[in-house]
């Protein structure tokens, strides 16, 4: 249906989660992947073998995507490999959640890099192994838009990645680079387990969406399958939220 065999797609911070659950749609597609992690080796392995019973390739890379030294390497092989890259998907996220009167400078450069310019180094590494019809894709979440307790930094960092989306998006259009921003619901990942108001976010996401229940890593994966795919081919600069209706509730 979506005629994307043979494709090849780097889906940064993909050992686990979100990340994990694109790769896998990925390779039920056909998409050769590159998984990215820095600290969770075993479970990166375990996400390369669950790609290749699913009939695709795997390269898996570690790689901070915060450090421009570590991005030119994995580039590096993946040029060797591949020769080329259809697919970038900027999902490796961190940050601190405090306070906003005790995030310190550390905290937000941290969040920053990471969440928001990683994209932009990411792209630039990306785009000479793109051809017309590749995508680029930035994960995000609500609190880009909304204030939410603790997530201060995370929240500005995704505000800044959604930016950055639409400043990319004018300058690839004119090589045929669609760019895009998925925006998710409250998805239950590991991510969300440091938060420690976890089951009061949980509750309050079920009993405030219409559909009922969470969104989960695989309705993310199916929303970055389309976006991959040619029926999303006009797709352009826009964040797509995820989130089962949670985000049109007052």
């Amino acid at each position: 249906m979506f005629h994307l065999e043979g494709k090849t797609a780097l889906i940064t911070g993909s050992s686990r989660g979100i990340g994990k659950a694109i790769a896998l749609r990925f390779a039920e597609n056909g998409i050769n992947c590159v998984v990215n992690y820095v600290r969770h080796k075993k479970e990166a392995e375990n996400t390369s073998r669950l790609i290749e019973e699913r009939g695709a390739e795997c390269m898996v890379v570690k790689a901070n995507v915060a450090k421009d030294e570590d991005l030119i390497a994995m580039f590096a092989q993946i040029k060797e490999r591949y020769g080329k890259l259809d697919l970038l998907v900027s999902n490796a996220a961190s940050g601190v959640l405090k306070p906003v009167m005790e995030l310190t400078t550390r905290h937000w450069n941290w969040a920053m890099d990471i969440n928001a310019r990683a994209l932009l180094s990411l792209a630039q590494q990306a785009v000479p192994l793109m051809t017309e019809g590749s995508r680029i894709m930035a994960v995000s979440s609500l609190g880009s838009v909304r204030a939410v307790e603790n997530y201060t930094a995370v929240g500005a960092s995704k505000a800044a990645l959604e930016s950055l989306v639409r400043h990319l998006a004018v300058e690839l259009g004119p090589l045929k680079i669609n760019v895009n921003t998925i925006s998710a619901g409250a998805v239950d990942t590991e991510a969300l387990k440091k938060f420690p108001n976890r089951e009061e976010i949980l509750e309050g996401s079920i009993a405030k969406t219409p559909m009922g229940v969470l969104t989960t890593p695989d309705d993310v994966a199916d929303l970055a399958l389309f976006l991959a795919s040619d029926l999303a081919k006009m797709i352009h600069g826009q964040t797509v939220v995820v989130d089962g209706g949670y985000s049109i509730r007052a």
